[in-house]
């Protein structure tokens, strides 16, 4: 099976970092956060990604090896000598989430079914589980979905506005999309144009009832801003918890 990863937009919200860096190139602990999300697929053994690229995709050729103008196919060699099969096709520089799939969609047809994830977002998700959840259910697409932490502190009140207690940035008891989604090929129909993936396909899917819920309970993280770059490094200096197999 392969996997898509969207790494083509611009991290606006990365400060001065996110002008010179695309997102899937910012570091964690010495490494790009993409490549700590493809380990986790290749742990599973699926070791064959493509890369909708767009923002500054030159600088992620460059890391994978791969010169030249174009859909480029390379075999990677990774720190601990594996080899990984990575195609980095040219999706468009300001191109939707759906969009991006829509246009590597005559290279996914031949696929029964495939992955699709962000590329700069990191979990625990056993991904085994994901697959074998999806098989399971018959329908055409399964999302991760995780619960957040607030970004803000919350504070317990009574109704006469006694404060009880307080709870740093706690886990919200609401579902949010993670992504590590599972598709079947029918759903590449869905994307006509160029899409926003989280919002008509998703939604179409929805309403024809072939959306199922992954429920992720485990870390979940997106580098999001300039300080999600500095906890993801502080959470490597203690031991990585989006790392499940060696």
């Amino acid at each position: 099976m392969k996997t898509v990863i969207l790494c083509g937009g611009r991290g606006t919200r990365l400060d001065e970092l996110g002008k010179v860096v695309p997102k899937a190139l910012v570091e964690i602990g010495g490494r790009p956060i993409i490549s700590h999300l493809m380990q986790l697929y290749a742990s599973y053994g699926f070791s064959d990604f493509s890369l909708c690229l767009g923002h500054l995709g030159d600088k992620i050729k460059d890391y994978f090896g791969a010169r030249g103008e174009g859909n480029i196919r390379v075999t990677f060699q990774t720190e601990t000598n594996e080899s990984w099969d990575v195609s980095l096709y040219e999706t468009g520089e300001d191109t939707n989430t759906g969009g991006r799939i829509a246009r590597i969609a005559n290279l996914l047809a031949d696929d029964q079914r495939f992955f699709v994830t962000y590329g700069d977002g990191l979990a625990d998700v056993n991904i085994g589980s994901l697959l074998e959840f999806h098989k399971g259910h018959g329908k055409l697409a399964t999302m991760t979905t995780v619960h957040p932490r607030s970004p803000f502190g919350i504070v317990d009140l009574n109704d006469d506005g006694t404060v009880n207690s307080f709870r740093e940035k706690p886990r919200l008891d609401v579902w949010i999309n993670g992504g590590f989604f599972v598709f079947e090929r029918q759903v590449l129909d869905l994307l006509d144009g160029d899409p926003v993936l989280e919002e008509g396909p998703l939604e179409t899917l929805a309403k024809i009832n072939e959306l199922m819920a992954y429920r992720h309970t485990g870390f979940w993280k997106c580098m999001d801003t300039y300080k999600d770059s500095l906890e993801f490094n502080a959470l490597w200096e203690t031991g990585p918890p989006w790392k499940t197999q060696d």
